[in-house]
């Protein structure tokens, strides 16, 4: 399991987003990005997460940011999902689970005492040059987007 840490180079992936078109960090090349990890789509803390960044997506890109979501549901939930709340970033789905353990967010969760493995909710900030800038493993779903200005001091 790889662990990423801020100065790493972060790993390049594809996948396919809601509208069923392959994605690559590729295309993000020479751009800054905001790539957010989440356990799954429509449910409480992951939409409060999407809906913020949403809600201030043309204040990334403003700043230069694109916003990429990952998770683990399938092309048809991504679609379903953006579609309900509006959303105009990618979703990437990653149902083989090749990207979420490429960024070391596949793991071991415990819930009412059981383990089991899932997404462990993480947002990566990587610079143009494809550097990991800032990594958030406590994110604030509600307010991420200020807790990602805070940290860059943007």
């Amino acid at each position: 399991m790889a662990v990423l840490n801020k100065g790493d180079k972060a790993p390049g992936f594809k996948g396919l987003n809601q509208d069923g078109k392959l994605i690559s960090s590729d295309d993000f090349k020479g751009k800054k990005m905001i790539l957010y990890f989440y356990p799954k789509d429509n449910t409480p803390g992951c939409t409060a997460e999407s809906c913020n960044l949403s809600d201030n997506y043309q204040y990334w890109l403003n700043k230069g940011y694109e916003v990429v979501g990952i998770s683990p549901d399938s092309v048809a939930s991504h679609k379903k999902f953006a579609g309900k709340f509006g959303f105009s970033f990618n979703l990437i789905a990653d149902t083989e689970k090749e990207i979420l353990q490429a960024y070391g967010v596949w793991g071991e969760k415990s819930m009412y005492g059981k383990k089991y493995m899932g997404v462990l909710r993480t947002t990566y900030i990587i610079n143009e040059k494809g550097i990991i800038d800032e990594v958030f493993e406590s994110v604030k779903t509600g307010d991420h987007t200020n807790q990602i200005i805070e940290a860059l001091n943007i």
